[in-house]
């Protein structure tokens, strides 16, 4: 199921936009269908406002991918590399099924 879009910062837009003008051909890492990591290489062709549904990004390999599901774009942190940092730590924040009183008594 995909997630509604989030406003995205523009310093996001002018990396890409910047990418885009040097024709820099990279690898793009993302969010697919929620948690699913998916990756896209070659060139940005452009960028497009789809109303009620995001800003995009085309890619020379033919895929299309929504700026605010970026997690890296050519090796720089995206959109959602915030969002990938928390999925890939949140086991450190469990406590294993324990509660704390459970582990300070341990």
């Amino acid at each position: 199921m995909e997630s509604s879009y989030s406003p995205v910062a523009w310093v996001f837009r002018e990396v890409i936009q910047e990418e885009q003008a040097k024709k820099t051909e990279g690898q793009v890492c993302y969010f697919g269908n929620g948690k699913e990591i998916r990756s896209s290489s070659g060139l940005i062709n452009d960028m497009k406002d789809l109303p009620k549904e995001g800003i995009f990004i085309s890619m020379s390999d033919e895929s299309t991918i929504r700026i605010d599901r970026i997690i890296t774009l050519f090796g720089k942190p995206g959109a959602a590399f915030d969002e990938y940092d928390a999925y890939g730590n949140a086991c450190m924040d469990c406590m294993g099924g324990y509660e704390k009183e459970d582990l300070e008594n341990m």
